[in-house]
């Protein structure tokens, strides 16, 4: 197979219009649970809650159920390293994005507990 920097960016232009409201959603999300929270004294390093860090595995977890389902595909047909590679750094890339959400509202709810 040849892959190119053209053929790449055809299929994703086709493959992310439709996800795109969602996509700037989980943005908006993203930078108004930061902003909300760092206007309120929450830092990365000061802030420590465990219970956003295991909500966020198992999100990060649960993509390997929901995203082959949500492409039209089964866990069954990621068969080669490319595409198991692709499936994993989807599970850790919504693993983060969840934590990074979650903890800053995670410190508003809480308050600035120290551990």
């Amino acid at each position: 197979m040849n892959f190119t920097l053209s053929g790449i960016l055809a299929v994703l232009s086709h493959a992310i219009p439709p996800f795109l409201p969602l996509i700037l959603a989980l943005l908006a999300l993203l930078v108004i649970a930061q902003l909300l929270g760092r206007l309120r004294g929450y830092r990365f390093t000061a802030y420590r809650c465990v219970p956003a860090t295991i909500v966020a595995l198992l999100a990060g977890l649960s993509t390997l159920w929901w995203l082959p389902q949500l492409t039209g595909s089964r866990l069954a047909f990621v068969a080669t390293a490319t595409d198991w590679a692709a499936l994993v750094a989807a599970a850790l890339g919504v693993a983060l994005l969840t934590w990074l959400v979650l903890h800053p509202l995670s410190y508003l709810v809480r308050g600035p507990r120290r551990y």
